[in-house]
Order: structure tokens, then sequence, then C-alpha cells
């Protein structure tokens, strides 16, 4: 078994400091930002105006705006693909915006891994950041 030297718990102590000064701003601010990303709303408009919706935190559909116009060219296939389309743009400035709102405790690319639902490479992020501890 390899014994730690100066150098291993000098970066062993800096790195624990690092993460409870990260933990106690977490603290400090999590809640305020928990709550101003919570309330995000973001609407979008389709590329020809017709539909527009709105879309939470999480990308979940708030409301949905169809112009009458729409039924001009009934085709249920494209409206249905225009609602998608602008649903996922929606989504994704509402990511972007939560990404955003947690950098300062957060690094992006953390966050973007979590809101992926990718643990395996958030684990691989830490143990990096880590020195490749696992």
């Amino acid at each position: 078994m390899e014994a730690f030297g100066k150098a291993d718990t000098a970066g062993l102590q800096a790195y624990a400091d690092e993460l409870r000064a990260t933990f106690m701003r977490l603290q400090d601010k999590g809640i305020e930002l928990h709550t101003r990303a919570k309330s995000i709303q973001v609407t979008e408009k389709s590329r020809d105006g017709l539909v527009s919706v709105t879309v939470g935190a999480r990308g979940e559909l708030i409301r949905l705006d169809i112009d009458p116009r729409i039924y001009r060219r009934p085709d249920a296939r494209a409206l249905a693909d225009t609602i998608v389309s602008t649903t996922q743009r929606a989504a994704a400035v509402a990511r972007e915006r939560i990404i955003e709102i947690f950098e300062p405790l957060i690094p992006a690319d953390q966050m973007k891994t979590h809101l992926d639902g990718d643990l395996e490479s958030l684990m691989a992020q830490l143990a990096d950041q880590m020195g490749g501890r696992r």
C-alpha cells in the first residue's frame, strides 16, 4: 500500500477546504437560487408565429396557444411537429437559464451533466477534480 506524501495530503486538504467552501456557498445561496430556478418560464413562438408555447423550469408544457389562422392549412402532422419543435426550443432555453442561475456555485459542465441525468459522467467529473481518485 502506498503511503500518502505531504503533497498528497496537502492536495486532499485543499480539496476538502474547497468542498467545504462550496457547501457553505450552497447553504447560503442554494435556497434563493432554487427558488429562482423553479420560477423560470420560457415562451417561444413557432417559426411561422402561429404556435406559442410556454414551458416551466423542467421543460414541462404550461401553456399552448394556437392562432386560428393555422386552420387555413389543415395538416395535423405539421401542427404536431411545430408544437413539438417549439416546445423543445423553449425547454432548451429554460435549461440554459437553469445552468446560468447555478453557475456561480456549480460549474456549467457539471450542471449540464446533472440535468442530463448522466450520473456516470458526473461521477467521472468529480473524480477528475479529486485527482483521479474514485
